[in-house]
């Protein structure tokens, strides 16, 4: 069974043409832009079966089984909202909203139409979230004592909607990773704006903080922290993850394409505290859970070996998003045909984005604790 799905916004968006256009369970696959030069771009170069001349005109089209929204922040809401209520499954890029008000009307319209809807937070498909994961399940790590999470990005050049954004609206890279491997869900936060920016950047969001840093309790007893910057910052880029046990922790390199470090007790260790001793991790390539066809987006272009993906891996960073992109096309295309929710479904996307913008909210009220709504 193949369904057919249409990719609307082709900047970013473009990346995942070609991997909609591979998989085995995609039959059509179409393509939209308010950039007509984009749109001509991406047509002559990852060759979509169809191109749209209007959003409308996909909601219209009764062949489209589902949308993947790689659009402007500020219209995740009102598009999802519209796919889902066109009676078609909604993937979206990150934040799913930037209201607490928003995020509930698309858990409501899910319940009401029955389509899947899925946040595509790229962090929780890297090779880096897998590694960790496989560690947590082995025991690895011992008990889980600590979580941080980190998102040091500066957005100066970027679309204006993304001028003075709250850091913590756009804090899902950071607080995903945490709500996913803690088996449990953010329920309040303390959280602190820092710094200062230039008075234009202030206007828009009415967000005085190039940064904030968030401390968060989560339902099951865990305790974990997350610091986002967006503007006005001198920190190299990074998307990071750090978990720390009573027997290991894992933690990010320093920039993103660093590898990672696992830190373990030492044996035989003598006077005060125990010796510790830290190795340099080599990821490997978890393409094997993935059609074959979709498996070489896991890798930097003209990288992959379908003999030796692991070599492929070594060759290269990774395709987009540390491999995350093919991983999240295949969850929500299989989601889709095996009538269940996505992962990363409209409550877990929720709760990930919720706390980021409850800990905006806290921020502005310095530090005061704000509670996280469930959905």
């Amino acid at each position: 069974m193949k369904i057919n799905i249409v990719v609307v916004g082709l900047g970013f968006g473009g990346v995942f043409v070609r991997i909609y256009r591979d998989h085995p369970n995609v039959g059509i696959t179409g393509v939209f832009d308010t950039n007509s030069e984009l749109v001509g771009n991406i047509a002559d170069k990852m060759r979509p079966d169809k191109v749209y001349s209007s959003f409308e005109e996909i909601l219209q089209d009764r062949d489209v089984d589902a949308v993947h929204l790689i659009s402007p922040i500020p219209l995740h809401e009102e598009q999802t909202l519209a796919v889902l209520e066109a009676g078609k499954h909604c993937a979206c890029t990150v934040p799913m909203a930037i209201s607490l008000e928003g995020i509930k009307k698309i858990n409501d319209a899910v319940k009401k139409t029955g389509k899947n809807y899925m946040m595509m937070e790229t962090t929780l498909y890297t090779y880096q979230f897998f590694y960790v994961s496989e560690m947590i399940r082995r025991g690895d790590l011992g008990a889980i004592q600590f979580m941080r999470g980190s998102h040091y990005q500066d957005m100066s050049g970027w679309p204006d909607y993304w001028m003075g954004l709250p850091p913590m609206y756009y804090g899902t890279h950071a607080i995903g990773p945490m709500v996913a491997l803690s088996g449990s869900s953010i329920e309040r936060v303390h959280c602190f704006g820092s710094g200062n920016m230039e008075p234009w950047l202030k206007e828009q969001y009415n967000n005085p903080y190039p940064v904030e840093c968030a401390l968060f309790a989560f339902k099951n007893g865990m305790k974990a922290e997350a610091t986002r910057t967006l503007f006005e910052t001198a920190r190299e880029y990074q998307e990071g993850l750090f978990v720390y046990g009573s027997k290991a922790s894992f933690e990010w390199g320093f920039s993103d394409f660093d590898e990672p470090y696992v830190t373990e007790f030492a044996e035989g260790s003598e006077g005060r505290g125990k010796k510790t001793v830290t190795r340099k991790l080599e990821l490997p390539n978890y393409a094997d859970t993935l059609p074959e066809p979709i498996r070489k987006y896991t890798v930097a272009d003209n990288l992959f070996d379908p003999l030796n993906p692991q070599l492929s891996l070594s060759k290269g960073k990774g395709g987009g998003h540390h491999g995350s992109h093919p991983h999240l096309v295949n969850e929500f295309v299989m989601s889709i045909l095996e009538k269940r929710k996505p992962w990363i479904d409209e409550k877990m996307g929720g709760n990930i984005t919720a706390a980021g913008i409850c800990a905006h909210k806290s921020a502005m009220q310095d530090g005061k604790e704000v509670m996280v709504p469930e959905f």
